[in-house]
Parts: C-alpha cells; structure tokens; sequence
C-alpha cells in the first residue's frame, strides 16, 4: 500500500454534512496562481456578496509573497489580478475557480508571469488562429516519494502491458483520473481524454484545441485540479520528467499545434515551413521547455524511451523518436497539425507556446518576442 497524507484519512462523510449548507447567497473564489518556482501553485479563497458573472466581476487581491519565494519580507504585498474563471467542482456551483496572473509591487509581472510576454505574442499572431492542444503526462507518488503501487523493495513488470492497459495489474490509480476528467469537465476546462501510459503509475490527460492565450490557461488549472484531486485521495501527482531512472519512460507534454493555413486544403507545406524554422532554433526551444533551461529535459530526451536526443533536430510521418512528428492521417491528406514532442511534463506552457508561436509566425522569433 502506498504511504498516504493523513488528511486524506478523515471522514469525508462529515465534511459532506457542511458542503451541503446554504451558503446564504454569497459565494467562494479561489485564487489560483503560479509560485515562484515556477511549477507549484498557490490558491486561497475568499467570499463575494454574490456570484460573478464574468472575470470583470472578481477583484484583484494580494498575497505575502515572501512565503511563495516571489518577494522579500521587507516589500513582500503581491498582485493578483484574475485572469480565467472557471466553475468549482469541489465547493459546487455558484463558487468559482479563478486563474490570476501575479504583479510586483510596481505593477510590472512577477519574474514567473509568462503569461503577459505570452498574450503580447498571441495578440500578434491572432489572425494565424493558432490552435495547440497539449499532452499532460504525470506520475502518481505516494507522499514518501515511491511510485503509487509499485512493490514496496523492487520493481513491477517491465513496460508492455500497461500502456493504454486495463486491470488490477496493469492500470494503477485509474480513481483519481476519472475524477479529475469529471472534474475539469465540471469546471469548464477543455480536457480532451486521457490514458494509462507505458510506464505504471504514469498517466496523461490532453487539453485543447485551445486557441493562442487558453491554451496556457486551460492547462494551469487542469494541473491545479490534478493536484486538488489527488490532494483528496492522499496522493502526489509529479510532472517531474524523468521519475525514475532506469528503462523506464520520462514525462513529457507533446504539443499539437495547427494554424488556420495548416487545417486548410494544402496545408502541408505551412507545417513543412513551421518545422523548418523550429528545426533553426532548437537550442533556443530546448532552453525554455524547462522550468531550468533544458537541464530537467536531459534527464529525458535521451533519444531512448521514445525520445529524440535533446542535441539532436528530427522529424518524421508518424515518428515518435522524433522532435516533430507529423501524425500519418496529416501526411495523408496533405493538411492538419504537427506535434512537437520535446517540452517536458513540468514546463511552462505560456513559454511553450508563446516560443512555438513565435518561431512559426513571427520573424523575429521567439528570444526577441519575449522581451
């Protein structure tokens, strides 16, 4: 048995007596940002006198953000300023979820906000109406750091069966993912499906078609509502992007991307073209598809695991050892998306697509667009 938190232990029966009281017509908002690692999210929550019916609704708010490791303590007051709302599935309707970008003290984003440099390039390129959808890989832990349902000294069967798998020996932690498919589609959150992965305990849940800036947004709090759920069951959801060592699959998060030139007849040769320019600034990619500049990626893209080597540019129809894989119906009817399958399970998606979006579209690039 996996080592569980004890909070997941408590009665549950009781906390459902409260969360059936009247509320008296007020409502909760639970602010959702990203800390200053980068990767973490902080939340806390506050009442309104009544349920907002648009983003326009919700005030900004501040936070300590000494404690988020985004201030010091002697000017430590930080910004939160809602961005995205969507539905709660934990506290129910009228209360909200709400995504916020964070400000310094003088109104300028916190050196985590990739979200602003994002929107500036999105805004730019709106006419291209660049869709991305993006494929969340994640391990389950137990809070002692060991894989949910491994054996406790050892290892389990070696990778085969569990991809996409069904069974008590094959598909572990599959509660927690139906809960948070069913919680996402609660919230409003644009989750296109989910599977097992090829190594156990390790799952992914796909987000998108989502168009320029929702992309970033829609898979923030899809992460938020893993962590939540598994805060439930008493289990860690990673995204580090190599959990265990060995002959054992990373984690990563395969963007599909497709302009409105791609989805159209002849679109191969824009994708063709997109690739080309992606191919010329790889090094450049691999630095922001990280949360620490392509160091969590060497762990990953060995060119192993299906993998292409994190010094190596490639792309290939319907090749999963590839940086870019052109799924074979595309190379078929000469027209649709690519899949660029370098960033990590924990990078930034605001840097991943504000960098692909760039490239592709923009000539001066993604390093300069940043800025």
């Amino acid at each position: 048995m996996a080592a569980v938190s004890s909070s997941s232990l408590l009665n549950k029966a009781v906390r459902q007596q409260y969360m059936s009281l009247s509320q008296g017509g007020k409502c909760q908002v639970t602010y959702i940002w990203i800390d200053g690692t980068g990767e973490s999210l902080r939340n806390k929550t506050r009442t309104l006198d009544s349920e907002p019916k648009s983003i326009k609704d919700i005030p900004e708010w501040n936070f300590d953000g000494s404690s988020t490791y985004q201030a010091e303590g002697s000017n430590s007051d930080m910004y939160l300023v809602p961005v995205c709302m969507f539905r709660d599935p934990f506290l129910l309707d009228p209360n909200k979820l709400v995504l916020c970008e964070v400000l310094k003290y003088n109104r300028l984003p916190a050196e985590t906000n990739h979200r602003a440099s994002c929107k500036k390039v999105m805004d730019k390129v709106k006419e291209d109406c660049i869709w991305f959808g993006m494929e969340q890989e994640f391990t389950l832990l137990g809070t002692d750091g060991h894989p949910f349902s491994w054996p406790t000294n050892g290892y389990p069967a070696p990778q085969g069966p569990y991809y996409c798998g069904v069974g008590a020996d094959c598909a572990f932690g599959r509660d927690i993912v139906e809960c948070h498919y069913k919680a996402c589609l609660y919230a409003g959150v644009k989750i296109y499906g989910s599977n097992a992965e090829v190594m156990p305990s390790q799952w992914e849940f796909q987000v998108g078609p989502c168009e320029g800036i929702e992309m970033g947004d829609h898979l923030w709090v899809a992460r938020f509502l893993l962590h939540r759920v598994c805060e439930d069951f008493g289990i860690v959801a990673t995204l580090d992007p190599k959990p265990k060592t060995g002959n054992w699959n990373g984690a990563g998060c395969h963007t599909n991307v497709s302009t409105k030139r791609m989805r159209e007849q002849g679109g191969l040769q824009f994708i063709e073209q997109a690739i080309e320019k992606l191919g010329k600034r790889h090094n450049e990619h691999i630095t922001v598809y990280d949360p620490r500049g392509g160091q969590d990626n060497i762990r990953r893209l060995t060119g192993h695991h299906e993998t292409s080597s994190i010094n190596d540019f490639s792309a290939g129809v319907a090749n999963r050892g590839a940086s870019i894989r052109i799924p074979r119906q595309v190379g078929q009817e000469k027209r649709g998306y690519f899949e660029d399958r370098r960033p990590a399970a924990n990078c930034d998606p605001y840097t991943v697509t504000r960098a692909i979006a760039s490239t592709c579209l923009l000539d001066s690039g993604e390093e300069k667009e940043s800025k």
